[in-house]
């Protein structure tokens, strides 16, 4: 496991995914295992966010001292960075396999991945702070990895092809679970959340010219009924577009590639 003072001194190696992994056996309560903290723990992240998170309250919701879950793991980032790899197994992999070509296999992954991110507000804010080197993050990393592979982008292109689609989905994925997240503090729906404060907005006097250019927009955006609308809408088309300029830029690299081949020589007259 690693201790806080390794993460604070090195951590560019600091992760639990590069330590030991074996369960300690003997000596743990009865009925606590490594899944069963990681569990709550996913659990009370999507509750309460990551600053609620302490190994004091995890103790108390699996009913055991706070002293044995150290048996387990020792520091809140390992059962963070487990907690991290444990939502990335819920992308469901072999639907992406049977999903046949490099466009489908894509958009069901920006799907999949956009899903976790709003299912687990907290996860986004973890983008950075950890290597990410679980297993299910690897896994998941790969797919990815091989549909952009697929497309028929040279290598040096493929990663800015990965980061424009799958970054474009962590900010949208982040943005819909942290307005479903407001929206529930709120008490309120995400529709009568998104309504009301649309009209606030619009009814201010101060934002009257701002919003001249904008009123067509809001118009649009005011008459669908249902937020989840909006984001689905909104996200399918935006993926349609990254999609269209992939094959875009792949019908360009292979006419240059095409262009640069070299011409036989005539041959004599």
């Amino acid at each position: 496991m690693v201790k806080a003072t390794d993460r604070a001194e090195n951590p560019a190696r600091s992760s639990v995914w590069l330590e030991n992994r074996a369960a300690r056996s003997g000596g743990g309560p009865a009925g606590l295992d490594r899944e069963r903290i990681v569990a709550t723990a996913v659990k009370m992240l999507d509750e309460e966010g990551l600053s609620k998170l302490s190994m004091r309250k995890l103790a108390s919701e699996l009913n055991v001292t706070a002293m044995s879950l150290y048996w387990y793991v020792d520091t809140k980032d390992d059962i963070i960075e487990y907690a991290v790899d444990s939502c990335y197994g819920e992308v469901d992999l072999d639907a992406v396999v049977a999903a046949g070509g490099w466009r489908e296999r894509i958009r069901l992954l920006a799907l999949e991945y956009r899903r976790m991110l709003v299912r687990h507000p907290w996860m986004s804010a973890c983008a950075g702070q950890y290597l990410n080197i679980g297993p299910h993050s690897i896994a998941v990393g790969s797919s990815m990895q091989e549909a952009i592979r697929d497309t028929g982008l040279p290598i040096s292109r493929q990663p800015s092809a990965m980061s424009a689609v799958f970054q474009f989905v962590y900010g949208y994925g982040t943005i819909e679970g942290q307005f479903g997240r407001v929206a529930q503090q709120a008490g309120m729906s995400q529709d009568d959340f998104y309504l009301d404060s649309l009209k606030a907005f619009r009814e201010d006097e101060q934002f009257a010219t701002a919003l001249e250019g904008m009123n067509d927009l809001l118009d649009e955006r005011q008459s669908h009924g249902s937020v989840d609308e909006i984001w689905d809408r909104d996200f399918d088309y935006a993926l349609d577009v990254l999609v269209a300029g992939i094959e875009v830029m792949v019908a360009r690299h292979a006419g240059e590639a095409e262009a640069q081949e070299p011409r036989p020589e005539p041959g004599p007259a």
